[in-house]
């Protein structure tokens, strides 16, 4: 790799943070030009993505990955961001994400308070930073430039609702950096380094008389972000909060709640894999009980949603405890179809919050609680007066009812959509994982029933909304669409129908990051033995 294309590693971080810079001085009556550069610069944060994505594709299967040293500070003194095959997809769904909501925002959302375009780039900076950091005490920096943006973002449409549920939303996530900082304090005094590599190549020789201390901060530390992964009973703050902010905001807060999934699938196994010693596996059985409790309370509350954002909250956690409970099996093949689920149900989710709004546009408030109280106590008029079925749909509705079905298949895993593509990968790797002689144990089972059970209740339930909103809606009223608002979604759904027709491929590469990620021996060789830039070459720019 040049010298040239390195610098790409740190252009993620750059680019979005550099234009927020630039636009918070702008006036808020010069929004269509904040609009242009906000859109410009993610379309260029994204095809750095795509430049780091195709590299990290074309790299072999043991390779760690290039590596940016920041201030040409050999690792593990000094700052490093790695793009690895996983970091490297992260950014690209991250970009991805943050320009559908850009772009549908662009409409009308984008007017509904200050500093929006400006925000949004904040928050894009700190999730590519997270994704690409290579220690832990920048993971917590970008972790809060994140978080900062993100309590903006939550208030944006002021509205009682959103104030009151931006409260919870700041006192929760102030508790998990508090937490944060507890845990790595912890780590930092048992190993004397927050490097990922080098934490990876110290933990197997920590003395007995540390280890103690190790494994509390990873505890405190797995706490802070699985309160952000949503698991139960840490996710009390999720539903009610993704249920009320601003849709474009709700659906970037997708790929949110994913950093958190991101940050255990990163550092478990290569912290606390097979070569971690006496902490091998640490807590596995905890993230499996976790992730298993987490998709039961999101299937009852998927059940009991009366109205579309929170059915869209609740999707969101089931498909976290999925990721969580399938991850802490601790096998590559099986991780390498929960990354593809991770891909899927992202998009999926994104799209839906975006959906939504649109959909209830056209609809009386309180529409939900009414076709639920006519459901349960009947309709009293006289059958003989009823209306002939059969009636013409609108073509907006028409196209609105197309995306609902797409979000309710690829969510629950129904074919022919990539949901059913990722959630086939995760069962058959599990059975396949099991020896040729051997029964499939209680886990196992537990986790296809889990899989299929929640496939079911999302299907149920969003069948159930689907027919309340588009078959028998209560006075409703054909919602005015504009195009910018429809093409984000109708590109999101189009991306899961690609990933569909290239299954192949992205299980490919999804699986080659799985098995990097079980032998991270790769990474910690690229990271811990990267060269510096020699002041001869630097000068000359070779």
């Amino acid at each position: 790799m040049s010298l040239a294309f390195e610098h790409l590693v740190i252009l993620p971080i750059l680019l979005p943070l550099a234009t927020a810079a630039l636009m918070v001085p702008l006036d808020e009556r010069r929004r269509p030009l904040k609009a242009v550069i906000a859109v410009v610069s993610t379309l260029g944060t994204l095809g750095i993505a795509l430049a780091l994505l195709s590299f990290a594709d074309a790299q072999a299967p043991g390779a760690g990955g290039a590596v940016y040293l920041l201030g040409n500070w050999p690792a593990p003194f000094g700052i490093v961001l790695v793009a690895d095959r996983l970091s490297a997809l992260m950014i690209t769904l991250a970009s991805i994400v943050v320009l559908a909501a850009l772009v549908f925002s662009i409409a009308r959302w984008q007017s509904a308070g200050s500093h929006f375009h400006s925000l949004l780039q904040f928050q894009l900076a700190g999730l590519n930073g997270v994704f690409l950091t290579g220690d832990l005490f920048n993971l917590f920096v970008f972790f809060e430039v994140l978080l900062a943006a993100s309590y903006g973002l939550v208030l944006h449409g002021s509205g009682v609702l959103r104030v009151k549920a931006s409260l919870h939303y700041i006192a929760v996530n102030l508790a998990a950096s508090a937490l944060f900082l507890i845990g790595v304090s912890l780590i930092y005094g048992a190993t004397g380094t927050l490097n990922m590599a080098d934490l990876a190549a110290r933990i197997p020789t920590v003395a007995d008389s540390e280890r103690m201390l190790l494994e509390a901060g990873a505890a405190i530390l797995g706490i802070a972000f699985l309160v952000k992964a949503g698991m139960w009973p840490l996710c009390f703050w999720l539903p009610g909060t993704y249920s009320v902010v601003a849709p474009p905001v709700a659906a970037m807060f997708s790929i949110m709640t994913k950093v958190g999934i991101y940050v255990i699938v990163r550092l478990w196994p290569l912290l606390f894999g097979a070569e971690a010693g006496a902490s091998a596996y640490f807590a596995g059985d905890w993230l499996l009980v976790g992730g298993i409790a987490t998709v039961v309370f999101g299937a009852l509350g998927l059940l009991a949603s009366q109205d579309l954002a929170r059915l869209a909250s609740f999707n969101v956690l089931v498909s976290s405890g999925t990721l969580l409970a399938v991850v802490a099996v601790g096998n590559a093949t099986v991780t390498g179809g929960a990354l593809f689920y991770l891909v899927i149900s992202t998009l999926a989710i994104s799209a839906f919050f975006l959906l939504i709004e649109l959909i209830e546009r056209g609809r009386i408030a309180g529409a939900d609680v009414l076709a639920v109280t006519a459901e349960a106590l009947g309709d009293d008029e006289d059958e003989e007066e009823v209306e002939p079925v059969g009636i013409a749909i609108p073509a907006t509705m028409a196209m609105l009812g197309v995306g609902f079905a797409a979000c309710a298949l690829l969510l629950a895993g129904m074919p022919p959509l990539a949901g059913f593509i990722a959630k086939f990968l995760m069962m058959d790797a599990m059975l396949g994982s099991t020896a040729a002689d051997a029964a499939p144990d209680a886990t196992t089972w537990t986790l296809l029933a889990l899989l299929l059970l929640s496939g079911l209740a999302v299907m149920v339930a969003m069948m159930r909304t689907g027919i309340r909103v588009f078959w028998v809606p209560i006075e409703s009223m054909v919602p005015t669409v504009r195009f910018l608002e429809m093409l984000p979604i109708v590109v999101l759904l189009s991306l899961c129908v690609a990933l569909t027709a290239k299954a192949g491929s992205a299980a490919r590469y999804l699986q080659a990051t799985a098995e990097g990620l079980y032998s991270p021996q790769a990474y910690m060789k690229s990271v811990l033995t990267a060269p510096r830039v020699e002041r001869t070459e630097a000068e000359g720019g070779s």
